[in-house]
């Protein structure tokens, strides 16, 4: 940093040296001091200890550097409102931080800390922490302190618990916890009175935190956890709750109790266990959003889950009406079916023509799982959740039958031609392996017209499927996708659903508006900037219609 930055509340400036008209109304330099200094994304490696030459500073920014350490001539800011270091190398906060009485906001997120000052809590005017993105493996007791704290984000670090002392932080709103080693919540946490949001995402719960005092609760994320069990007294508590986030977890069924949920507006309840719905779901007033797809439902087709939210909730309020009629109309279970039960169940094999070997954490599929198919045809094959690396080669010998294939949660890292041979494959599940890319044999597939290739490796969309002209469902959320070709993908005539949640596509081609098939394009939690969340909350009709009316005449 130039020197002469320091000194500028003390130094005349060069003009003032040179002309010497100015009178003492306009000497500005000496009316006011210097209240924001903004560094950021430079290549500063440290601070000089002269930061403390400028004490009216509110705000010092110098984000996006390579500080490795900070001076503890900061501690004598005592103006300071707003501090942000993020995005550099800090290893540790120094001591004299802690005498900043007007800090408002602290933002360190994206350095390598490991731990943070035990006297954190003594900033009491702090409204606003970020310390996402570094290796802490604790928060220090002090933070019960932060009375006046509205928004933390302990995001991406190494947390395996959360201190009940959180509880204390009465003004709290925000808290986000996603992507630690969390496996409970501190039930103390409940009493957070002001609590709205709340983000839990990727953590190791196995059940849903209890939130007796939380009534204002508006959103609650807890995806790609270990959930098994909604407990409806749980969810009675929630009066307020807009958004529940619950994706890629292992819940078996939803209470009837989640009517009481009569504001919710967001329900993601996709790659779950889920066999059958409530049909009461169907009343909840407000509900604009409801995810299925990855379920293993019995009771409702695969085509209704595609047209959208809307016509799903028209279903599930048919189906109260006539609810006597009770599930006789179920069709056979299919090979999204995920639970596994015996061995080689032979039964299964004969009857429902399903050959299944799954939660086995098995390196391949033993020859007795073929042998024991003989000659009897094969429509369904599940071998998933196990470790397997390749496509298992006897997947072959049922190429005149089956129809579906599932061999999500392996580790599968490429495609192999025998698969290509499956030409009767209709659906095809590979969800969560470690696939970056599709062989163009797979042109061979011409019946399939469901296709999962959800949390894979994917950079590029994958070319091959632009020529499966049967398609109707793409599932690609949760890879690395930075870029699609609309031209392509309005040549398939036949394609409904596009799921593209969480990729990293920088922009969405206006030309995308002109695949007027589409009735379900999914797309938050990619970096674009346009369209904005606010139109793709309004669903994929808006989105279509937004991208069309910006399409270059």
């Amino acid at each position: 940093v130039p020197e002469h930055v320091w000194r500028i509340n003390l130094d005349t400036p060069e003009e003032a040296q040179q002309n010497l008209s100015f009178g003492a109304a306009d000497r500005w330099w000496e009316q006011t001091d210097l209240t924001k200094l903004i560094l950021a994304s430079n290549k500063l490696q440290s601070l000089s200890e002269d930061v403390q030459l400028l004490p009216a500073l509110t705000m010092l920014d110098v984000h996006d550097n390579q500080l490795t350490s900070l001076p503890s001539a900061l501690g004598q800011l005592e103006n300071l409102q707003k501090l942000d270091v993020s995005h550099n190398k800090l290893r540790s906060l120094p001591e004299e931080l802690l005498q900043l009485p007007r800090l408002r906001s602290l933002l360190v997120q994206h350095n390598e800390l490991s731990q943070l000052p035990e006297g954190l809590g003594q900033l009491l005017s702090l409204e606003e922490l970020d310390v996402s993105n570094n290796q802490l493996t604790a928060i220090p007791a002090s933070f019960a302190l932060l009375v006046n704290l509205v928004r933390l984000s302990l995001a991406c670090n190494q947390l395996k618990e959360l201190p009940a002392d959180l509880s204390a932080m009465k003004s709290l709103r925000q808290l986000d916890c996603t992507k630690n080693y969390l496996e409970t919540v501190p039930p103390k946490l409940a009493t957070m009175a002001s609590l709205e949001q709340l983000y839990l995402r990727k953590n190791k719960l196995r059940s849903l935190p209890e939130f007796p005092s939380c009534k204002l609760l508006k959103e609650l994320h807890a995806g790609e956890n270990q959930i098994e069990i909604l407990n409806a007294e749980n969810l009675k508590q929630l009066s307020s709750l807009c958004v529940l986030e619950l994706r890629d977890n292992k819940i078996k069924a939803v209470p009837e109790e989640i009517t009481v949920l009569q504001k919710l507006e967001r329900l993601d309840l996709a790659n779950n266990d889920i066999s059958r719905l409530p049909y009461t779901l169907g009343n909840l007033p407000q509900l604009k959003f409801l995810a299925l797809e990855g379920n293993p439902l019995r009771t409702i087709r695969r085509d209704l889950l595609q047209k959208g939210t809307q016509e799903l909730l028209k279903y599930l309020r048919s189906k109260i009406q006539d609810d006597g009629a009770g599930p006789s109309e179920e069709p056979p279970v299919t090979a999204m079916t995920l639970p596994s039960q015996s061995k080689v169940n032979i039964h299964a094999i004969t009857t429902l023509k399903l050959l299944e070997y799954s939660e086995k954490q098995a390196a391949e599929i033993p020859a007795a799982v073929f042998d024991a198919v003989g000659t009897n045809p094969v429509v369904t094959v599940n071998f998933s959740k196990n470790q397997l690396r390749e496509i298992p080669p006897r997947l072959v010998e049922l190429k005149d039958s089956v129809c579906d294939v599932s061999l999500g949660f392996n580790k599968i890292s490429s495609i192999s031609s025998e698969l290509c041979l499956l030409h009767k494959l209709t659906h095809l599940d590979l969800r969560n392996n470690v696939l970056t890319a599709l062989p163009e044999e797979m042109e061979a597939l011409k019946r399939l017209h469901t296709i999962n290739l959800a949390f894979n490796r994917f950079k590029v969309f994958p070319s091959v499927l632009y020529h499966l002209p049967a398609l109707e469902t793409i599932l690609l959320s949760n890879n690395q996708v930075g870029s699609i070709d609309p031209v392509q993908l309005k040549g398939m005539d036949k394609l409904g659903t596009l799921d593209l949640q969480n990729n990293d596509l920088l922009q969405v081609p206006p030309e995308l508006g002109n695949c007027e098939n589409l009735r379900s394009l999914l797309l938050e939690g990619n970096p674009f900037r346009t369209p904005r969340a606010a139109v793709l909350a309004k669903g994929t009709a808006a989105v279509l219609e937004y991208l069309q009316s910006h399409i270059p005449s």
